[in-house]
């Protein structure tokens, strides 16, 4: 079934949040594109690093961590970057943190199950074997002229709202109608995540993944668990420290995992 378009009141809602950020923030709805990640650095790349939400219904190439793809099918995910010029004194553990604002404004009460997987992963219980609810991408373009810490920044979120047809998956994937009732739409969960993710924004600029530590500690589903590194490191999970840095207990001692180019799993797991 097609994405319902957005209405002008469901744009005027989305807008009211992103003036918060930006007073000239916008939102665009597209019915389909590549990537909206990929859409927003090309604009930036080409010099419009103006704030905006990208909306869309389906993307051809979307992309995940460590250029992994995102499929989906129209209506059956949420599916949008949000490009804004921040400027933290610390960048560490900003994934972590929008993480924590999807899990907050989804899963307030701690009784969905939602978990974070370091470092861009949201999950659903059970937390032994946690499915894939969606996933975070963050890219930054520095900007000629702006202050050493600004950097115009595109969030890209993904979170599946039914769940995806058989594949190859690395995790068993799941959907937010698992939790929230199948009559939940992506406009839905974007009204619901978008306060909390500009609030946490604001939060995370002002004093670092350090606010976030206990909120992603309570939702840790890596913490205590036997996991494998792709560099061959395996050990236990001994959580996230307040620079986004996740620790290992190994044989050999206390190890930090803190390279983009490190994935994390279950010891056994697929």
């Amino acid at each position: 079934m097609p994405a319902p378009r957005l209405t002008e009141l469901t744009l005027q809602a989305l807008q009211a949040p992103l003036a918060v950020l930006d007073s000239q923030a916008r939102v665009e709805h597209l019915s389909d594109i590549d990537s909206t990640n990929t859409e927003l650095m090309r604009r930036a790349h080409a010099g419009d690093t103006r704030t905006c939400l990208l909306l869309a219904d389906t993307q051809s190439a979307g992309r995940g961590r460590l250029g992994r793809q995102w499929h989906s099918r129209a209506g059956d995910a949420l599916l949008m970057s949000l490009g804004v010029t921040l400027a933290p004194q610390n960048w560490s553990g900003l994934s972590l943190a929008v993480g924590c604002c999807l899990a907050k404004a989804l899963d307030p009460s701690f009784d969905k199950g939602m978990g974070l997987k370091w470092p861009n992963d949201l999950m659903l219980a059970p937390w032994d074997a946690p499915r894939k609810l969606g996933g975070i991408l963050i890219e930054t373009v520095l900007r000629q002229g702006d202050a050493a810490q600004a950097r115009f920044t595109v969030i890209g979120i993904g979170l599946n709202l039914a769940v995806p047809p058989a594949s190859d998956y690395r995790t068993e994937p799941a959907g937010l109608h698992q939790v929230l009732g199948p009559q939940t739409t992506a406009q839905d969960v974007m009204l619901n995540i978008l306060p909390c993710l500009v609030q946490g924004l604001n939060r995370f600029c002002a004093l670092g993944f350090a606010a976030f530590t206990d909120e992603f500690a309570r939702r840790d589903v890596l913490a205590g668990r036997e996991l494998q590194l792709s560099n061959g490191v395996s050990g236990t999970g001994a959580g996230v420290d307040s620079q986004g840095v996740l620790w290992l207990n190994t044989p050999g001692g206390r190890v930090p995992v803190s390279s983009d180019e490190v994935s994390v799993r279950a010891a056994g797991a697929a």
